[in-house]
């Protein structure tokens, strides 16, 4: 099929973000870009959430890494289910009983504003890292198979991708997200699906076939209780789900603002429960596509590619072609965008409101001026970081610089649970000491654990680790007075 036409159909696709994002940003002000005015319906949040959870790194890894791992990423989704239901049975309600538009404000109002200004630094540098990695990988895919056949370099489709998300973000926020996600979220999951069809097409299964083919398949291993040494371990992963769930979405502003802007606290908490259980339908899918895709190449006898999350962009443009190919390409465009756009946003409410101090009911001109200037400094800061991981061409390196920004969620879980569970003050001053040092430690035990703990290979678990390392640091930093956020 013509690339033109491929062309065309992204260009469509973005014409209809720029159509949503130029009607719900008409007369917006500093309230739309913060809260959604706090009228977001709940099931289109929830929808949305999808793509914001489903980054270019699992539309492309999670099928290509079944062949390895088996359906062993679905013990850490069982796990999110639990964690979701945390999440809203505790933290947003803290949030709704606060008013919290960045949720890093917790944190000065139980500890003070270096604890403030700590939670929202590590938020800001683990999101920066994160979104720059997912958008980098699924620009290196989109650049192999799209724009190196119009001859675009990669700085330059680079600078498109991420000048297009800035255009539509720049005015509405929240209250544009909100609905341009929900549209990707449809096409992500049209790509999904259709992508399964059409490869179910080749194999000539239908859908009956096509399960019997899943659920046989050797691939289709879910639960590992055997090794407890094994980072895929059953309760490794499980909790470590539960936990990441916590600590990605509940301890997340890029997760939570939207959640947030929803019109009540019953609306926001059946947001997050419904999603908690359409995540678990939509893995399935991704696993399963992942088991047709080894089939596929078994039966075309085409060569898996060393990198295996390379197997879907190969089979869908060089080996199906057609629909198939133009359904990948805006699935992995919709990835894309969703991995990114929501970020631009919360990374700037969070730097205006708990780095700057402003008041996100105050409209200022100077605070609006501030707010775009913000905005747009982080899009460029996405692009040089992009930039910087394609010139290191290692994936070595740039996969242990994104594994260590993961690590900064444990800090975060740490100061949360602190909070929560007791009314010890603590020694606001010494907050960022504890919270560097935590995953320095966790990064060194991790990095030597083989040889440290006779073979014991770290999962998910130590995200709980991270979290209990910090727990007790602060504990240390104890003082006798008590300051509540209640």
């Amino acid at each position: 099929m013509s690339m033109f036409i491929i062309l065309f159909s992204v260009i469509g696709y973005f014409g209809l973000l720029m159509l949503i994002a130029w009607y719900t940003s008409n007369k917006a002000d500093s309230n739309s870009y913060f809260t959604g005015n706090k009228q977001s319906p709940w099931y289109i949040v929830a929808f949305g959430l999808i793509g914001d959870s489903l980054s270019g790194v699992t539309f492309i890894s999670v099928p290509g890494a079944v062949g390895t791992n088996q359906f062993s990423y679905m013990q850490i989704v069982i796990g999110y289910i639990f964690g979701y239901l945390i999440i809203a049975q505790f933290l947003l309600p803290l949030y709704y009983k606060l008013n919290l538009i960045s949720i890093y404000s917790y944190l000065e109002k139980r500890f003070g504003k270096k604890a403030q200004k700590t939670g929202s630094l590590f938020f800001i540098l683990s999101r920066i890292v994160g979104a720059s990695f997912r958008l980098y990988i699924a620009l290196i895919v989109l650049d192999i198979y799209f724009f190196s056949a119009f001859k675009i370099p990669f700085a330059v489709s680079t600078l498109i991708v991420i000048g297009l998300i800035l255009l539509y973000t720049y005015k509405g926020g929240i209250k544009t997200l909100v609905w341009t996600d929900t549209l990707q979220s449809a096409f992500l999951l049209a790509g999904v699906a259709l992508s399964i069809y059409v490869v179910c097409q080749q194999l000539n299964y239908n859908l009956f076939d096509a399960i019997s083919a899943v659920k046989e398949s050797p691939m289709s291993k879910l639960f590992f209780f055997d090794d407890w040494l094994d980072k895929n371990n059953f309760f490794k992963q499980f909790f470590g789900g539960i936990f990441i769930a916590i600590a990605m979405t509940g301890l997340d502003q890029n997760m939570m603002q939207k959640n947030l802007s929803c019109k009540s606290l019953g609306d926001a908490q059946k947001n997050i429960r419904w999603f908690s259980i359409v995540v678990v339908f939509i893995n399935i899918l991704f696993v399963g596509l992942g088991v047709l895709l080894y089939q596929f190449a078994a039966l075309k006898g085409i060569e898996i590619p060393a990198k295996t999350d390379q197997l879907f962009p190969t089979i869908a443009l060089n080996h199906v072609g057609g629909i198939g190919a133009i359904v990948f390409i805006l699935g992995i465009t919709a990835a894309t965008f969703s991995s990114a756009d929501s970020v631009l946003t919360t990374l700037t409410t969070s730097f205006c409101i708990d780095i700057l101090g402003f008041d996100e009911a105050q409209e200022s001109k100077e605070h609006k001026t501030k707010r775009h200037i913000i905005h747009v400094s982080f899009a460029l800061i996405l692009f040089l970081i992009i930039i910087i991981f394609k010139e290191l061409n290692n994936d070595s390196v740039i996969n242990q610089v994104f594994k260590f920004a993961g690590y900064t969620y444990g800090p975060l879980l740490g100061l949360f649970a602190f909070g929560l569970f007791n009314k010890i003050n603590i020694k606001d001053s010494l907050v960022p000491i504890v919270c560097v040092a935590s995953p320095i430690v966790c990064f060194a035990l991790d990095t030597f654990s083989v040889q440290l703990f006779g073979g014991y290979k770290f999962g998910q678990e130590l995200l709980i680790l991270n979290g209990m390392i910090t727990f007790f640091g602060l504990w240390l930093i104890r003082n006798k007075k008590v300051r509540s956020a209640e």
